[in-house]
C-alpha cells in the first residue's frame, strides 16, 4: 500500500540520548540521513509533519527531560508550526493528543520513521493500525539496538530490526524503503 498524498510523516524519538553507548550496538547507521531526506520531501510538498519526543521518567535514562539527551538530533529538528507530542511510554498515542490531532485534521495515513524499531516505533505502529490508520513504516529510516534474551541469547540489532519489521508488515503496516516512498512523495 502506498501512503496517500495527505499522509503525515511521523518522526518518533529521533533524539540525541539514543546515541548513548549504554544501548549497545545499533543497526542502520544511515537512518538519520534517510529521516532527513523524508523530512525535506514532506516539507517541500507541504505535507503534514508530526514529531514525537520520549521524555523518560526512569531515573537513569539519557532521555529524561532534565538531561541533554532528550533533545532532537539535528536531522530531525521540528520546524516552526510542526506539532510535537511528548510521551512517557512507548506508544505515541498513550497520554498524548496525537489521535485527536490526526482525526481533527482528517489525517488517515501515517509514514513512520524513528528509533527504535522494536520499541516505540513498533508500539506506535501497532496502535495506529488498531485505531484504523493506514501505516507505512520506512525500513531504512528506522533503527534499533542489539538485545539479550531472558535465556542469555544475544540478538544482533539487525536481526531485531528485521524480525520486528516482518512482524509489522501485512498486519499493522506496510514496510517500504525510503527510495520508494520518496519517489511517490515527489510524483
Amino acid at each position: 500500500m502506498s501512503p496517500s498524498p495527505g499522509a503525515a510523516l511521523l518522526l518518533i524519538d529521533v533524539q540525541q540520548g539514543l546515541d548513548d553507548p549504554r544501548w549497545g550496538a545499533r543497526n542502520n547507521p544511515d537512518a538519520e540521513r534517510r529521516i532527513a531526506d523524508l523530512l525535506a520531501a514532506w516539507r517541500a510538498t507541504g505535507r503534514p509533519v508530526i514529531h514525537v519526543q520520549h521524555l523518560s521518567l526512569e531515573p537513569d535514562s539519557p532521555l529524561r527531560e532534565d538531561r541533554p539527551g532528550h533533545v532532537f538530533k539535528p536531522e530531525a529538528l521540528p520546524a516552526a508550526g510542526e506539532p510535537l507530542f511528548r510521551k512517557h511510554v512507548n506508544s505515541a498515542f498513550i497520554g498524548t493528543e496525537l489521535e485527536a490531532h490526526l482525526r481533527a485534521r482528517g489525517i488517515r495515513d501515517l509514514v513512520v520513521v524513528g528509533i527504535t524499531t522494536d520499541h516505540c516505533v513498533s508500539t506506535t505502529v501497532r496502535m495506529a493500525g488498531n485505531l484504523g490508520f493506514g501505516v507505512t513504516v520506512v525500513e531504512d529510516a528506522t533503527a534499533t539496538f542489539e538485545r539479550r534474551g531472558p535465556d542469555g541469547t544475544h540478538y544482533s540489532a539487525d536481526l531485531m530490526h528485521r524480525v520486528e519489521l516482518a512482524s509489522l508488515h501485512g498486519e499493522f503496516a506496510t514496510v517500504r524503503c525510503t527510495r520508494d516512498v520518496l519517489a511517490e512523495a515527489r510524483a
